[in-house]
């Protein structure tokens, strides 16, 4: 067993330790891709414009109605074509490609983005409409007022969410292997293929994903305590 885990040409540590790097990596851009989506929806959500609201809700409706891996194979195959369409509007009328880690970044992060839009407009519904007024009262701009006042205190609430949304997100990376991008789960069955010993193979990636979830929510736990200074609970 420890000879298949090794470091080097005889085992198959080295390529797992890269395999989980590209996790963190894809996990990561992914996540903040998302949470990119999930604000500038949560604004469409929170507009008096019908049209934007029904963009928003169709947005989650369709993202978090069907499979994940449905929606990474029709970004996969539909991506490339997409873009060589718009590369044909501009003259361009080559073969062009997508990496493996883009379309998995773009597929994991417009899942996460489904999720992280209703965390972000549940932490700006839930700041007390008296904070807005205050600071219109004091006269502020609402750049000041959106990063002195309603950011501190969305970033308080959101944040327990887009912890749950990481774990999501980090667990979707399991899907993308279908892309060729070579991830924790591609390379364990890749490496549980050529060994033929797909047990030690998968529980190694358990105790990798494991490690990364244990590692990461202690970084949440801590960025929500960071938060928090300052805030005391009313108890009712």
């Amino acid at each position: 067993m420890m000879e298949l885990l090794a470091f080097g040409d005889t085992g198959w540590g080295d390529e797992l330790l890269i395999s989980a790097v590209m996790t963190i990596l894809v996990s990561t851009s992914s996540l903040f891709l998302g949470l990119i989506i999930g604000t500038i929806f949560a604004s469409f959500k929170l507009s008096s414009s019908y049209i934007l609201k029904f963009i928003a809700e169709t947005y989650t409706t369709v993202i978090r109605g069907v499979p994940e891996l449905l929606v990474i194979y029709l970004l996969f195959f539909g991506g490339s074509s997409a873009l060589m369409y718009v590369a044909s509007i501009f003259g361009h009328n080559g073969y062009l490609e997508l990496s493996p880690f883009t379309i998995g970044t773009i597929a994991v992060g417009a899942i996460s983005g489904a999720y992280s839009t209703e965390v972000i407009r549940g932490a700006i519904l839930a700041v007390p409409k008296g904070q807005f007024e205050a600071a219109n009262t004091l006269g502020m701009s609402k750049y000041s007022m959106f990063f002195k006042i309603i950011f501190p205190q969305v970033a308080r609430i959101a944040l327990p969410g887009i912890g749950n949304v990481w774990q999501v997100t980090l667990k979707d990376t399991a899907l993308i292997s279908v892309t060729g991008l070579v991830e924790i789960m591609r390379q364990s069955r890749v490496a549980a293929g050529s060994t033929h010993e797909p047990f030690i193979f998968y529980a190694v990636a358990i105790v990798l994903y494991l490690i990364i979830t244990s590692f990461s929510s202690k970084l949440f736990n801590r960025a929500e305590s960071r938060f928090s200074k300052g805030f005391v609970r009313e108890d009712i």
